[in-house]
């Protein structure tokens, strides 16, 4: 019996381990289906629940909403935020004006009026304002850093006589960036030009045609808290050139060499009157006479 022994013991350990490992596995099991919400009623540990649509991926601005779009998403109803949709029918076909990111709730302030049915940059354009495209290449956009949503400042380049370089529109809205194909002459390759989209004014409208016929039209990227608006004189080209230079050395001031001393001129020689003299001639006398 004593050789045994320590099999018997591994043995009753090995039951008393199985039986403690059942009993755990029944008490999380039994976790778990209290905590599952229920599927049909929205109901999830005793907090009643409603459907609220919420973006699938990220959403540009001027996007028309479609199903694959959207994904409905349980919220406590009691923290439902204003303005949301419970079904996609009630969705589907919408304009957004606003980004949204991922799983973000679809508010009805990001949506265009529902009488708007065509995306684009016409459904986020401002009412009282109009879209305008500028063509622009890698430089003048910045580099591509400009995306729809950045503020810019306009600046034009004039090749008149003399040069100069105006800021002419500043705190602009990007309403888009894209591209286009442009044929130059009887060119067989297109070359590819980059588009930007603002939103300006009629008045700026008109000021940006005529900076972009008349001059080069170069954006300058705004922070998203700046602004104001700043007042400029222009840039020519004598500006330009005193930039950053040295203040000139003040030269000794030399006095002014005094004007050569003219001599009197000297006085003309008196010349004297030559005496007349007259001859008398008496008989046979003869003589002369003088007078001064």
């Amino acid at each position: 019996m004593g050789r045994y022994r320590g099999f018997l013991l591994l043995g009753i350990a090995a039951l008393m381990a199985a039986f403690t490992s059942l009993l755990i596995y029944n008490w999380l099991e039994g976790q778990r289906i209290t905590l599952k919400p229920a599927a049909l009623n929205g109901e999830a540990a005793g907090v009643q629940t409603q459907m609220v649509m919420v973006a699938a991926t990220d959403l540009f601005w001027g996007t028309k909403l479609t199903a694959e779009m959207l994904t409905p998403v349980p919220f406590p109803a009691g923290s439902v935020p204003q303005g949301t949709f419970p079904t996609v029918e009630s969705l589907q076909g919408r304009v957004l004006i606003a980004h949204a990111v991922a799983h973000e709730p679809i508010l009805e302030a990001k949506l265009a009026p529902s009488e708007v049915t065509k995306g684009g940059v016409a459904a986020v354009t401002n009412p009282t304002k109009r879209a305008m495209a500028v063509k622009v290449d890698d430089v003048v956009g910045v580099a591509g850093f400009i995306h729809p949503g950045d503020r810019v400042d306009l600046l034009v380049t004039l090749t008149q006589s003399p040069p100069v370089t105006k800021t002419v529109l500043q705190n602009v809205l990007v309403l888009a960036t894209g591209t286009e194909i442009e044929r130059r002459g009887k060119e067989d390759k297109a070359n590819q030009v980059h588009v930007i989209t603002v939103e300006v004014t009629l008045e700026e409208g008109e000021k940006l045609a005529l900076a972009a016929n008349e001059g080069k039209v170069q954006l300058a990227l705004r922070n998203y808290l700046t602004a104001e608006p700043v007042l400029t004189r222009g840039a020519t080209v004598p500006a330009l050139l005193s930039s950053y230079r040295l203040p000139e050395a003040e030269a000794p001031k030399r006095e002014a060499p005094a004007p050569p001393k003219r001599e009197a001129p000297a006085p003309a020689p008196v010349r004297e009157k030559p005496a007349k003299q007259v001859q008398v001639i008496k008989g046979s006398t003869v003589s002369t006479l003088t007078f001064n």
